[in-house]
């Protein structure tokens, strides 16, 4: 992947978005990651990457997984917009977060 594709949607989103200092960015260890302009656009809005460590490939396995299922069995059965507006998306996310919780923390298995 192109590290200008990479800078490019980062780049477009902080300034849309315009975040507080602190903001937590996922990324891997691709070098469209690592580079310069990446790493610099970062540093000026105060961001900060967060990714597994080096070798420890699983570090955000869980995160993944609960992503990838909440986009299977969420999103995809909304029409679009997605969602009505960010006090419609935060409640969705924490209903999922519950459900998703009690899902895997079900006592009775």
């Amino acid at each position: 992947m192109p590290e200008t594709l990479v800078t490019t949607a980062l780049q477009r989103d902080l300034l849309a978005h315009a975040p507080a200092p602190g903001l937590f960015v996922y990324s891997n260890r691709g070098g469209q990651h690592c580079g310069d302009v990446y790493r610099t656009l970062l540093h000026e809005h105060g961001a900060l990457r967060s990714w597994s460590r080096r070798g420890e490939c699983y570090d955000n396995a869980q995160d993944k997984s609960l992503w990838s299922r909440r986009k299977t069995e969420v999103f995809e059965l909304r029409e679009w917009p997605v969602f009505a507006d960010l006090a419609d998306a935060q409640a969705s996310v924490a209903e999922y977060f519950d459900y998703y919780w009690l899902k895997n923390n079900n006592s009775s298995g």
